[in-house]
């Protein structure tokens, strides 16, 4: 058997290794357009490589994924956060979980995770071939010619699995939409939001460790750590949000109205009575001198200073009314959104092949018998914390299967 497969990325090299294991005397090749491969593994999680999460139970698992959800509980079943974990180990790259339940390598060095599959594929025998676009691919009696550009004749393989990433444009899927795949609109997922008619912008550098964030008119919301960014926020709850906002936030064409919770507390009521705690047990303290929910002095200093309230004031002389600004305020921020900052070299696309298009238990295409698909160029994506390869890992496993 002669297996193709057209991407070097983490699904691209764990689909050749997987075809391999369970193919041994298969000849397999992996086809990249660029000069790099795992270029994407070297760059993720700020060169650390973010290889998977540490949940392993998988109705918690799956609800990190705004899209694939269906796929990926029984891809976890076949191949789980604790068998990548295993997989590496077993490979000599120990791993480490972090309290976020991130999971790194231990060198903290992505390096280690690309030299992993690297020194896996030349062990299998796996060739790699760099600088090789695919202009097209047509089926055949007995699989499939492959059109690589600038090169005459097309090369003939019995399968194919495509582990081309995430295409930011539309253009970028015409080629499988020709073999008669569906494919859904990509758009961004996993960005920051720009903020740049707002002043919050000089706090830059602040985390808050448990905000609530909505969108106006929407029912998104989002919770977690959020930073403040000199382009408007990011972090976790942030990204999350834009990631189940995808589709929504596209719409908007990224002009929106979002909706900050600084204290990290739901109920509103619950926030009344801390207040009126601190004005019992603190009454005579300035409101600079006593800080609540946490909050970090410049934070603290510039939402007093947006409703006008004096640093200096006691908490005893705030009165009905400045009660019920400050905790209209602390529960219920608001800012102008306008615009978004994708990190480049990690982009995450919502969209990609419809998962309409495939056989969730075994990858393969339901219009081209012979081909399969795994990673981003399906429709699958997470949010932050390891969650897209897990997904590489999950469907680039069950693609190299290669069995009905």
């Amino acid at each position: 058997m002669n297996v193709a497969i057209i991407g070097g990325g983490a699904a691209g090299f764990f689909s050749a290794i997987s075809v391999k294991t369970n193919h041994p005397d298969a000849k397999v090749v992996i086809i990249e357009k660029t000069k790099r491969v795992l270029s994407k593994v070297k760059v993720s999680g700020g060169g650390r490589c973010n290889v998977t999460n540490g949940c392993t139970y998988i109705p918690e698992l799956i609800t990190a994924y705004p899209r694939g959800q269906k796929v990926l509980k029984g891809g976890f079943r076949i191949f789980s956060t604790q068998d990548t974990m295993q997989w590496f180990e077993s490979r000599n790259v120990p791993l480490v979980i972090q309290e976020d339940q991130c999971v790194f390598p231990k060198s903290q060095d992505s390096q280690s995770i690309m030299d992993c599959l690297l020194n896996e594929a030349k062990k299998l025998n796996i060739a790699i071939q760099t600088g090789k676009s695919v202009e097209k691919i047509t089926p055949v009696e007995h699989g499939f010619d492959i059109q690589i550009a600038r090169q005459h004749a097309a090369e003939h393989y019995q399968k194919i699995i495509i582990t081309t990433g995430g295409s930011p444009k539309r253009k970028g899927l015409n080629w499988l939409e020709e073999l008669g795949h569906k494919i859904e609109h990509p758009v961004p997922s996993l960005f920051t939001f720009n903020m740049p008619m707002e002043q919050i912008t000089k706090l830059m550098g602040i985390v808050v460790e448990n905000a609530l964030v909505t969108i106006e008119g929407t029912k998104l919301n989002s919770d977690g750590p959020l930073l403040i960014t000199h382009w408007g926020m990011s972090g976790p709850a942030i990204l999350k949000l834009s990631a189940f906002g995808a589709r929504i936030l596209s719409e908007k064409q990224y002009t929106f109205k979002t909706h900050v919770n600084w204290t990290g507390v739901k109920d509103t009521e619950e926030v009344r009575s801390e207040i009126k705690h601190i004005i019992e047990t603190h009454a005579q303290k300035k409101l600079s001198n006593h800080k609540p929910f946490g909050l970090q002095t410049r934070l603290w200093e510039f939402l007093l200073h947006k409703i006008e309230l004096p640093t200096d004031k006691k908490w005893s002389e705030l009165g009905k009314k400045g009660i019920n600004k400050l905790i209209e305020l602390l529960t219920n921020d608001v800012y102008e959104v306008s615009g978004k900052t994708t990190f480049k070299e990690e982009f995450v696309t919502c969209g990609g092949v419809s998962l309409k298009s495939i056989n969730h238990k075994t990858m393969e295409s339901k219009v081209c018998k012979g081909l399969y698909f795994a990673g981003e160029v399906l429709d699958i994506d997470g949010i932050t914390g390891g969650y897209n390869f897990q997904a590489a890992w999950t469907t680039g496993f069950i693609a190299g299967k290669m069995n009905a």
